[in-house]
């Protein structure tokens, strides 16, 4: 488990292709691997991967699947580009953030960036399948960083954090750019309530559903849109 609080940012120093996955040597900053054993878990901008060899005092390996190139950032990383890190929570560990898994559900591009000099505002996209989950004020884990959702548009498909300069200084944000992509991975609780509630609704409408939804169609609204689930506790 992870806590969203990202603790370093790392840089791919080589990749090297073997048959059905990728190796990353990873460097990092002075400190991070004090203690980091072989087959522990470290948090590359959201995803899970586990140590396969300590190199030196800074850097250490990582085998990554195929099937986690093709569905998160990863598998579009060269030689020199730089992460969010994190070590998985200890026992007992504060959750500055919010449980993560480290289990990317999905990848979103960002739409937007509104920079002043104390803040910048992003905009993501979000799959349609996705959008039920997430809500104005909730959590979300972008790159591995636990946000706050800013504001949400369903219909439209975007969702917009705010970052304070201490975010900007200890991740990568800064230097994404409009079309880059990002991890994505939803609050676990809310996917939870929201799929609840909209089995609970689903079984008392019964055949009366389809009948509501074409009548919600009609004015352009559908049945998630009066699903109302509260920012739940860590």
């Amino acid at each position: 488990m992870f806590t969203g609080i990202i603790q370093a940012v790392a840089t791919i120093a080589a990749l090297r292709d073997q048959d059905g996955l990728r190796t990353f040597t990873m460097e990092f900053p002075e400190g991070f691997c004090q203690d980091l054993a072989v087959g522990a878990s470290v948090s590359h901008d959201g995803v899970c991967l586990t140590v396969t060899e300590n190199l030196s005092p800074t850097s250490a390996t990582f085998d990554v699947m195929q099937q986690s190139l093709a569905i998160t950032t990863l598998g579009s990383y060269k030689a020199g580009a730089h992460v969010n890190v994190e070590r998985a929570a200890k026992d007992g560990a504060e959750i500055g953030g919010h449980p993560l898994s480290g289990h990317v559900d999905f990848t979103a591009p960002l739409l937007d960036i509104v920079r002043t000099d104390t803040n910048h505002k992003i905009r993501f996209g979000i799959p349609e399948a996705f959008r039920p989950y997430v809500f104005a004020k909730g959590y979300i884990a972008v790159n591995g960083a636990s946000l706050t959702v800013a504001e949400v548009n369903r219909k439209e498909g975007w969702f917009e954090v705010w970052l304070i300069p201490e975010t900007l200084r200890m991740t990568v944000f800064g230097s994404k750019q409009v079309g880059d992509l990002v991890n994505i991975e939803i609050e676990r609780s809310t996917q939870v309530v929201v799929d609840t509630v909209r089995e609970t609704v689903e079984a008392s409408l019964g055949r009366l559903k389809p009948v509501l939804e074409a009548l919600l169609k009609e004015k352009g609204l559908s049945l998630d849109d009066f699903i109302d689930v509260p920012k739940l506790p860590s």
